[in-house]
């Protein structure tokens, strides 16, 4: 049996998955499942993944798109490793990310564990990283927004707390993982890895470009836990987002948003950006920034190696359908 299966839901983003699925399997001293749950996808990614060797990756196909969250239930349920961790078809992780979470769950009695993140451009250019927040901050503040660094591609979990608190809501499209980590937290506080170990892609098109969807499902997720959700934080988020494309006007309603919501930090942050200025900083999950001395070199250190020429991964397809 592996010690972890990773489920990776992807659906026409050939070009990206491919350096995904590397960092999937250099992980070290790792015995792993790959599930990759091909949702629909028509841009050729069935012929990236044809077999060639590494039989740890399996395809499992859906004719009809299921979403990002019923893709990966149909992981869940065909998980075999006590451990399940997620990745996102679009970032990246350390080559020791894996092994250093378990070895994380090891020593304590937490049922889940995150580590630090960086955020990279196309390019995997470091757009921003400092180290994540503590497990009690984090269980604090998830009450109030999405608190765990990086998202799904971040967490691994225990396979039994996934069967008690239940699988991914399949109506909720930008909030997901938020109400995942919320479950989770009601079982227990997590762990965490300190070192940068996921590499968040930010690019064009991406779904964390869909707001609209977002703020709607802020409301779901207030009443679903009866929590006061911080909008201004998510405005700003947004705001912070919507410069990283360069989209200066919409950045600049955001931040006028966030500014009605009380958040005076976006006056000037606004001005700025009707200055021009493309760079503003976005602030770390909690309070003040704080010094990350060394944090993106040790980022770099991996991501530099993901430049080296390399051969594609072996894969196992399985068209069986999803089970009734």
């Amino acid at each position: 049996m592996p010690d972890v299966t990773v489920i990776i839901p992807t659906r026409n983003r050939v070009a990206r998955l491919r350096l995904t699925l590397r960092t999937v399997t250099w992980q070290r001293d790792v015995d792993l499942e790959v599930i990759l749950v091909d949702d629909g996808s028509v841009d050729g990614t069935r012929d990236m993944v044809s077999s060639s060797g590494d039989d740890r990756i399996r395809v499992i196909r859906h004719d009809v798109p299921l979403g990002e969250s019923g893709a990966r239930n149909r992981g869940i349920h065909e998980a075999r490793a006590p451990l399940i961790a997620f990745l996102d078809d679009d970032d990246l992780w350390a080559p020791d990310k894996l092994m250093l979470q378990i070895e994380a769950l090891g020593r304590v009695r937490a049922r889940w564990v995150y580590g630090g993140d960086v955020v990279v451009d196309e390019a995997l250019n470091v757009l921003y990283g400092a180290p994540p927040p503590p497990p009690a901050r984090v269980v604090r503040d998830l009450v109030h927004h999405n608190a765990v660094p990086a998202g799904a591609s971040n967490v691994v979990v225990e396979a039994t707390v996934l069967s008690r608190v239940g699988l991914f809501d399949t109506n909720l499209h930008r909030t997901a993982d938020w109400d995942m980590w919320l479950r989770l937290s009601r079982i227990g506080p997590p762990t965490l890895v300190p070192v940068p170990v996921v590499a968040n892609c930010t690019h064009p098109g991406s779904i964390s470009r869909d707001m609209t969807a977002l703020f709607t499902e802020l409301d779901v997720i207030a009443h679903r836990y009866g929590i006061r959700v911080d909008r201004a934080r998510h405005y700003r988020w947004a705001a912070w987002s919507a410069l990283s494309e360069r989209r200066r006007g919409l950045a600049v309603r955001f931040y006028g948003k966030a500014i009605r919501g009380g958040d005076v930090v976006s006056i000037g942050r606004a001005a700025a950006a009707m200055l021009g200025v493309s760079s503003i900083r976005r602030q770390p999950v909690s309070g003040p920034r704080r010094k990350a001395d060394g944090w993106i070199e040790q980022a770099r250190a991996w991501l530099d190696l993901l430049s080296s020429p390399h051969e594609e991964p072996g894969i196992v397809v399985d068209d069986a359908p999803p089970p009734a």
